[in-house]
């Protein structure tokens, strides 16, 4: 390609909407452009890079027997309902109505669609394992698109579907899936670390994300010192409470409750400030309601005061769960922003204390009565087990600074991007559409999937973020727009036909490569080049070709090289196939 032919609408000024260096740069070196919040168009040199990693999952994907196909974006609403989705993605999925007035959703993933598409073709047990896979776009109402192509409206997706006839089957594509994501981030040249992760509203039972850490990123990555332990924030266990029963909580004297006015003072830290007393010492009570069947059954979870309820955590031991409209509450008598454990003695509630929290004795916690906070307080003196039953005692709390891993090692807590996301789905879709499979006996079961997701475009944010400096992006050469570029000095005379002849070798030997033919200043063409981030340069200018020579200099190096002009082709297509050999490895 000839740089007067692209289309690369460089610019020095930094978009005002941009926060995060991948954003700026990806604006400023011409890959994409904003069309609307979360909404950006694909330029020339942003689809190249997109195109390349593409191709990188691809040929994994093929390599572990995945099937390409390419589903519809425009889906049938009842399918959604059908499998529950339809109310746990609520807000997040564009809906629209065709000329009949039939619902149809643009598809933000395509468990629902796929497995009709299976249902319809696979009977019996003969035909599976078998995987499908696609590279295409989804569609999400995100609240606030945000950071660039980290959090979009619409983006592109590899997503890939298991279906098989035992736990032992998933088991083993889910392992050569996770494989192939490890071979792929490899070769993008981009960081990733596997960590055990919550399914969320996908489902299932195991499921690993694969996180670039960096600072921009928006999931936090929570790992053992010992590096024997990982996982994301939703998902990370912690050592430091054994298993606890309600009958383990610190027997204390029955000291009544003191009661203390608060006015206005509704968050853990204004209590402390106005009581002077510190968050370990203050208990936290939140109000959530079951969101499975028509009984409105509240559920009141306990955690330390310098804690988080971890609302996954919850839900894995009491069941689907959100937290309750504070209009619903009030009208069920509980005084939002002063409720304390105790309630439970009230009003018929399930009860689930944090294990940590347990053990907290003369408490300061809510007095159930607006502005108001009560002292004293302990579960073993001040919940009376015959009126509010037994509380559920468990870790359902976020992982925090100071927490042991599970093995015992410190943990440690850093900002990361989630490039890749793998999850054990179970049946919870084949049930709902019954898609089954006849076995030997001809007996129907409900097919077993897997599901897997990729998000090309946060690989290349994972990229940027992770390998730039001052003058702008420094690509892998596997996913680089180009992986050469040529700038003569000024393109004329010998320099031009110098720079003609090694572009026309280059591009012969199979290197992609850009020859800047522009009539621009030298320092122009520099500056752009290091913008885009092109892993290797090749100056040819007047002064050098006098003593047969050309530079070369990798977009990592301060100082370029010197080498002889007659085996400048040899010496750059051997640059390139090193450099890919240090990702291919």
């Amino acid at each position: 390609m000839r740089w007067s032919k692209s289309l690369i609408p460089t610019t020095r000024e930094v978009p005002a909407d941009a926060e995060i260096i991948s954003h700026q740069l990806l604006v400023r070196a011409g890959f994409i452009r904003r069309v609307s919040a979360g909404i950006y168009d694909w330029l020339p040199l942003g689809w190249k890079c997109l195109t390349k990693a593409n191709s990188i999952i691809r040929e994994e994907m093929n390599a572990i027997g995945a099937l390409e196909i390419h589903l519809p974006a425009l889906l049938p609403a009842e399918w959604w309902r059908q499998t529950g989705r339809y109310a746990d993605y609520g807000p997040l999925l564009f809906k629209v109505k065709d000329r009949r007035n039939g619902e149809m959703i643009l598809g933000p993933t395509h468990e629902e669609c796929v497995t009709e598409l299976v249902r319809a073709y696979i009977t019996s047990h003969r035909q599976l394992p078998i995987t499908l896979y696609q590279i295409q776009g989804k569609f999400r109402d995100e609240a606030r698109p945000r950071n660039g192509l980290l959090r979009v409206r619409e983006f592109f997706m590899k997503d890939a579907y298991s279906f098989h006839t035992s736990l032992e089957s998933l088991s083993q594509t889910y392992q050569d899936m996770f494989q192939a994501y490890v071979k792929i981030f490899r070769r993008c040249g981009v960081p990733a670390i596997p960590v055990e992760a919550e399914s969320g509203p996908i489902g299932g039972d195991a499921s690993h994300e694969f996180i670039c850490p960096c600072d921009a990123g928006e999931d936090v990555i929570v790992r053992a010192e010992d590096g024997h332990y990982s996982a994301n924030l939703e998902r990370a266990a912690h050592g430091n409470s054994n298993e606890r029963r309600f009958s383990d909580a610190p027997k204390m004297p029955q000291v009544p409750l003191t009661e203390i006015q608060t006015p206005d003072a509704t968050s853990i830290e204004s209590v402390c400030q106005l009581l002077k007393i510190v968050p370990q010492k203050m208990i936290k009570t939140m109000v959530y309601m079951r969101t499975d069947g028509a009984e409105k059954r509240f559920v009141v979870a306990c955690v330390r005061g310098d804690h988080e309820v971890n609302e996954n955590k919850l839900r894995r031991l009491v069941g689907p769960v959100e937290l309750a409209d504070e209009t619903l509450a009030r009208q069920h008598g509980f005084a939002i922003g002063y409720v304390g454990p105790h309630v439970a003695n009230t009003t018929p509630v399930t009860l689930v204390i944090d294990a940590d929290a347990l053990m907290v004795t003369d408490a300061t916690t809510g007095a159930n009565k607006a502005y108001w906070h009560v002292t004293n307080f302990s579960f073993a003196a001040h919940i009376d087990v015959a009126k509010a039953g037994e509380p559920l005692v468990g870790d359902i709390r976020l992982a925090a600074p100071g927490d042991l891993s599970p093995t015992g090692s410190p943990l440690t807590f850093s900002k990361g991007i989630e490039l890749g996301h793998v999850f054990k789905l179970g049946t919870k879709y084949t049930d709902a559409l019954g898609a089954v499979f006849a076995d030997e006996k001809q007996v129907n079961h409900s097919m077993i999937m897997g599901c897997y997701g990729i998000g090309p475009g946060r690989i290349l944010v994972g990229a940027i973020e992770t390998s730039h400096d001052a003058d702008g992006m420094i690509w892998p050469i596997n996913i680089a727009p180009y992986e050469v570029v040529i700038t003569p000095v000024k393109y004329e005379g010998q320099a031009a036909s110098a720079a003609d002849d090694l572009y026309h070798r280059l591009r012969h030997a199979g290197i992609d490569v850009i020859l800047d033919d522009r009539d621009q200043r030298p320092g122009v063409k520099f500056k752009d080049a290091d913008l885009i981030g092109i892993p290797l340069r090749i100056v040819v200018g007047d002064k050098g070709l006098a003593a047969g020579q050309v530079e070369m200099k990798l977009r990592t190096e301060k100082s370029p090289r010197l080498i002889p002009l007659s085996s400048a082709g040899d010496a750059v297509v051997e640059m390139v196939q090193n450099l890919r050999s240090q990702t291919d490895a």
